[in-house]
């Protein structure tokens, strides 16, 4: 049985906010822990969020498709495998549950709900990192949830782990991830004035991965509106 749009819609923003929490909280604990050793912080953050992304895609898929980001939603709208109008509510609501995971975070921490962010993430070669990121996932996504639907969230935490390592921006391949990170100032932050650069570069990743999939699987559209969950 098929959820309706608002419970599928609340899927969407729980499972965004308790993506964010784990991006940011993770990052936060990282850094504590790891006593100056970016790589070392960078790595349990990168472990944190394959590892929730696994389980929240296995948790929310069979009601929403677990999309977590506006960049999937949108495409699968392109390819009218969600309507438009169940992606004008998937939107706003990844990207206020991104926002609330990022205050959730802080305050298991002890920090002010929001912080603004001054970690700068500019530049061609880190803007580039976000178009290849964000190809690289809806790639992933496209062409498991055609082929092998249940491999997906695995197939997703295990991109997602390797393209923090393997871009220099560390894969944000999200907008409303972007967004959330940059109120908080901490190790997973982004400077609001780089953001929009990344969600451009996000989306046109998407929408160039999309593309490509029209060649490489002709007239395969999206399966439903479930996304990249089963069925």
């Amino acid at each position: 049985m098929i959820a309706t749009l608002s419970r599928r819609t609340a899927s969407e923003f729980l499972g965004t906010a308790f993506l964010l929490a784990t991006v940011v909280g993770s990052g936060i604990m990282g850094e504590r822990l790891a006593g100056g050793n970016i790589a070392v912080a960078l790595l349990a953050n990168t472990i944190a969020t394959g590892a929730a992304l696994v389980a929240l895609i296995l948790t929310f898929a069979p009601v929403s498709g677990a999309h977590l980001n506006p960049a999937v939603s949108l495409v699968d709208a392109i390819e009218h495998g969600l309507s438009w109008t169940a992606a004008a509510c998937y939107v706003p609501a990844q990207c206020i549950g991104a926002i609330t995971g990022a205050i959730v975070a802080h305050f298991m921490f002890a920090l002010p709900a929001l912080s603004i962010s001054h970690r700068v993430r500019s530049g061609p070669a880190q803007i580039f990192s976000e178009f290849v990121a964000t190809f690289g996932l809806l790639c992933v996504i496209r062409g498991c949830s055609r082929a092998r639907s249940e491999i997906a969230p695995f197939a997703v935490g295990a991109y997602i782990t390797a393209a923090y390592w393997f871009t220099s921006s560390t894969s944000f391949a999200n907008p409303a991830v972007t967004i959330a990170r940059s109120l908080t100032d901490t190790f997973s932050g982004i400077r609001p004035p780089d953001v929009p650069f990344f969600v451009l570069a996000q989306f046109l990743g998407a929408i160039a991965a999309t593309v490509l999939f029209r060649w490489l699987v002709p007239r395969a559209h999206a399966r439903t509106e479930r996304g990249i969950g089963p069925s």
